[in-house]
C-alpha cells in the first residue's frame, strides 16, 4: 500500500494547542489503521509529532502576532513512512540548533532543552532539515519493520 495525506493546523485556528495535538494524534491513528502499521510505529509517530508540534507551537511564533501554521505530510509506503513537518515559524534547524542534552547529569542538574530532539533522533531512522520558501521543513523517515 502507498498513501500520502496532508494535515494543516492553521495559524488562525481557534482550537487550543492541546486540541490541535489531539487532532494530529487521531489523524495518525486513522492512517496507521488504514495502512496496517505496527502499533509500535503508530506510537513512535505520535510521540515524535507531539514533541515537534509542542516545540513549534511554543517557540515558533514567539514575538509574532500569530502562532505558526503547521503542515504535516505523511507518506506511507510498504518499506517506510516519510513524515514532513513544515511550519512558517522562526527559522530553526533542530538538528543543528538544539543543544545536546547531558544524559549523564541528574535531572536536577540537567539544563532545559535538547532532550525532545534527542528523543526524535532516537525514534526515527533518518532526519533532514531545510529552510524552504520561508518555512522550516523537517523530513523524518521511519522504516516499517
Amino acid at each position: 500500500m502507498s498513501e500520502t495525506v496532508h494535515l494543516k493546523i492553521g495559524a488562525d485556528s481557534d482550537a487550543s494547542d492541546a486540541d490541535n495535538l489531539q487532532y494530529i494524534q487521531g489523524f495518525v491513528e486513522e492512517l496507521g489503521e488504514r495502512e496496517a502499521w505496527p502499533e509500535s510505529l503508530t506510537f513512535k509517530v505520535n510521540l515524535v509529532l507531539e514533541e515537534l508540534g509542542i516545540n513549534i507551537l511554543t517557540h515558533g511564533g514567539k514575538g509574532k502576532e500569530r502562532r505558526p501554521e503547521i503542515e504535516i505530510v505523511l507518506t506511507s509506503e510498504d518499506h517506510a513512512l516519510t513524515i514532513e513537518v513544515l511550519d512558517d515559524g522562526h527559522p530553526f534547524d533542530p538538528l543543528q540548533d538544539s543543544p545536546n542534552p547531558d544524559l549523564a547529569a541528574t535531572i536536577e542538574d540537567r539544563p532545559v532543552g535538547g532532550l525532545g530532539i534527542h528523543l526524535v533522533r532516537s525514534l526515527m531512522d533518518d532526519l533532514h532539515y531545510q529552510r524552504d520558501a520561508g518555512r522550516n521543513r523537517l523530513t523524518l523517515v521511519a522504516r516499517r519493520d
